[in-house]
């Protein structure tokens, strides 16, 4: 999909409409940097507060993130899993969890019925980044791995809504995860996950299942 130049009446309806259609059409996936603001301005033929006012729209939707020094980033596909992700965000660790546990059980049943050749292969690349980051004794290092592995277990579920809805609470899913690890690992906060990406491979949905519930009880 092109970028190009608006018609001259409201313009700025007109770049966000744009920039949501990069975003929804999967042009900007989530987590990417969009193009920067004289990027923007240039692809757009438009001025540097008209593309300003459209981002800073999609901002408050939920659908970009202002990062400080970085960029801003595409955190949802719709304006709807923004607003999931501002709620999470806000939400207690014990809803988060809750939360985390309706997903994240459902995920691993459908993983492994769903699976593939080339999402086992991504799993186990996780897990073993998983266990690089437990061994190296960084907790962000570890708390960034073990999300990631959850997410390729809900890739691998092949469900597009779930995936969206699920990586929209990105940043609720880190926050929930440094408190349950703190911040020194520790053997008591080990969990290990291989049962989970066996019973995956084995195309086992309940055992799957039960080893994703086991790691979120309360």
């Amino acid at each position: 999909m092109t970028l190009r130049a608006p018609k001259r009446e409201a313009l700025v309806p007109q770049i966000i409409e744009q920039l949501r259609a990069q975003i929804s059409s999967g042009e900007w996936p989530i987590g990417t940097r969009i193009p920067t603001e004289p990027d923007l301005v240039a692809a757009l033929g438009v001025g540097r507060n008209t593309v300003r006012e459209a981002v800073r729209a999609l901002v408050h939707s939920g659908v970009l993130e202002r990062r400080q020094g970085s960029g801003t980033y595409v955190t949802a596909r719709h304006e709807l899993t923004g607003v999931v992700s501002r709620r999470m965000e806000a939400a207690e660790l014990a809803e988060s969890i809750e939360v985390r546990r309706a997903f994240e059980v459902e995920a691993a049943r459908l993983a492994a019925t769903r699976r593939t050749a080339a999402d086992l292969k991504a799993l186990d690349a996780a897990l073993d980044a998983r266990e690089a980051a437990w061994a190296s004794g960084v907790a962000a290092d570890f708390v960034e791995a073990d999300a990631a592995l959850h997410m390729q277990i809900v890739k691998a579920a092949h469900n597009s809504m779930l995936a969206e809805l699920y990586a929209s609470f990105h940043g609720a899913l880190l926050a929930s995860l440094k408190v349950q690890i703190g911040d020194d690992l520790t053997p008591e906060s080990y969990v290990d996950h291989s049962e989970l990406v066996e019973a995956i491979r084995a195309a086992d949905s309940d055992r799957a299942a039960s080893a994703a519930g086991a790691f979120l009880e309360l």
